[in-house]
């Protein structure tokens, strides 16, 4: 018997297939080898990671950098995740860089976790932020601190119907603007007109006011796909499992008791990509299932094809010797400046004068945001006298997380007899983030 986290799991090694090696797949690949069955992954793609994995990228004066293909980072209520990395043997405290939470702007306004606030417990440290945030007035921050205490009082539960904009209806403007609206749509990347009130209140109850340190911003300082992804697949292939890069899945079918993939035989497959990924494969294998297990297929892809999407965009641009006060900025979103964060990669993941400009809920071309993003960079950071940027790359995922409105109905991890996704789109709390998805995968790569 294995004992894991979540129960004792049989003795019965099983045959396992995760098809994915994103985050969601790797800790599903985990989670079933720690309970002792037999694991296969395949991973279409040359680099692991999915959604949060490394780019090679080129700067303006010729030499090689490795980027993201999108700009993530962690914060402290990750605990899922930051157990499973621990487990695969990173060292979380080289591996990030932690920081109390501050979204200053370039005008030297906004939140900020005074230093001797850093180590208090949750909520304190949160609300003295609030209460010390620059430019704001005092009426400005006693709305959020009352708004907060009454969400914590109502134990960060509301009508389900309700939109983060109607939430937040009674505070204060600028608080709306510079605070909520911005931690809205990089938690949820869905506006806060459209965005769930209910998960965004969990977000805030996990991040603020929940564990010692939960609200701090932990800083990759290596690419994505070698903060995790690599190191689980070492973890994995020296106890005995199989890493296959490269290799599409070209064929699934059920022949009872078994799944063959690419008539290979696996007591389970867990299907660890994207939520449209997986009901366009889930319709091309339900045509040559029984009856039962093709209702169930189709039962699970009708509720994946309702949901929406949103894009995300992460704009690079370097200078030689371009730094910013933080390794973490805010900055004023309109629609003529898209861009809601910048980051200095210089400072956390060591390439010098490497800025990456972050849009959620991302809308237009490559070519649009990217101009769009370079002009509001001259303006809001010209008080900064940096150096001039030149972009070096724009990635955009148009699919990076599904749309998180309100009531919305997300599928569950099983799909039919022995067939289960893995993923940060199904059912559950959390919106579309890292630590949703490596809840997601442990949860199904745990079950007996």
């Amino acid at each position: 018997m294995v004992t894991s986290p979540l129960g004792t799991v049989g003795a019965k090694r099983l045959r396992v297939a995760v098809v994915g090696g994103g985050w969601a797949g790797m800790a599903a690949a985990v989670a079933a080898c720690q309970c002792g069955h037999k694991v296969t992954v395949f991973e279409a793609s040359r680099t692991l990671g999915g959604r949060a994995r490394a780019i090679a990228a080129t700067l303006p004066d010729g030499s090689p950098a490795t980027l993201d293909n999108g700009q993530h980072i962690l914060i402290g209520a990750y605990t899922e995740t930051l157990r499973v990395m621990r487990m695969v043997g990173v060292d979380v405290e080289r591996a990030l860089m932690r920081r109390p939470l501050a979204l200053p702007f370039a005008d030297g306004s906004g939140l900020q976790t005074p230093r001797y606030a850093t180590n208090w417990t949750a909520p304190l440290d949160a609300i003295a932020a609030i209460a010390t945030a620059r430019g704001w007035t005092w009426a400005e921050r006693w709305s959020l601190i009352t708004h907060s205490l009454g969400w914590q009082w109502r134990h960060f539960h509301c009508a389900p119907e309700l939109s983060v904009a109607q939430l937040c209806a009674g505070l204060a403007p600028r608080v709306l603007h510079e605070l909520i609206e911005p931690l809205c749509v990089s938690a949820l990347n869905t506006p806060a007109h459209l965005a769930s009130a209910q998960v965004f209140l969990r977000v805030l109850r996990d991040a603020l006011f929940g564990i010692q340190g939960g609200s701090h911003l932990l800083l990759p300082r290596t690419d994505l796909s070698t903060l995790f992804p690599e190191i689980a697949a070492n973890w994995l292939t020296h106890r005995g499992c199989q890493i296959h890069i490269g290799r599409r899945v070209g064929k699934l079918r059920w022949q009872a008791p078994h799944w063959l993939l690419d008539d290979q035989p696996y007591e389970r497959v867990i299907l660890a990509m994207s939520a449209s990924n997986a009901a366009t494969a889930l319709v091309d294998y339900a045509r040559s299932a029984t009856d039962s297990v093709a209702d169930s297929i189709f039962q699970w892809t009708r509720i994946a094809d309702a949901m929406g999407f949103e894009a995300i965009a992460t704009v690079y641009a370097w200078a030689a010797r371009a730094r910013l006060p933080y390794p973490m900025m805010a900055l004023r979103n309109t629609p003529v400046a898209p861009a809601q964060f910048v980051f200095d990669r210089g400072q956390f993941n060591g390439t010098q004068g490497l800025l990456a400009f972050v849009v959620s809920a991302a809308q237009g071309s490559r070519e649009s945001l990217q101009s769009a993003v370079m002009n509001q960079a001259r303006e809001q950071l010209a008080a900064l006298e940096l150096p001039p940027l030149q972009a070096v790359q724009t990635v955009v995922e148009k699919h990076a997380t599904f749309a998180c409105t309100p009531k919305l109905a997300r599928p569950p991890a099983f799909i039919a007899t022995g067939l289960y996704a893995a993923g940060d789109y199904l059912d559950g709390p959390y919106p579309a983030t890292l630590e949703g998805a490596v809840r997601s995968g442990w949860n199904v790569g745990t079950l007996p």
